[in-house]
């Protein structure tokens, strides 16, 4: 399936804030420096739908806060 995200970096916890028609809005805790936040997203992300993290991959928005994802479960 693929998802719009827009992230929210630096939060206090990881979490999935709305799911609706234009796209999720997801909070994660790791600032958007050296691709941290896209490590802990896809992390986050595995650990929610109960996969591999190596089924999740950003297709694009690598360096932004929009962001499609395709998730394989």
């Amino acid at each position: 399936m693929r998802v719009n995200c827009t992230i929210i970096p630096n939060a206090s916890k990881n979490e999935i804030i709305s799911k609706d028609v234009s796209g999720w809005k997801i909070r994660i805790v790791a600032p958007p420096i050296d691709g941290k936040a896209n490590k802990v997203l896809i992390e986050f992300l595995a650990e929610y739908f109960c996969c591999a993290k190596s089924c999740i991959q950003i297709i694009k928005g690598q360096n932004g806060r929009k962001k499609i994802l395709d998730i394989q479960i």
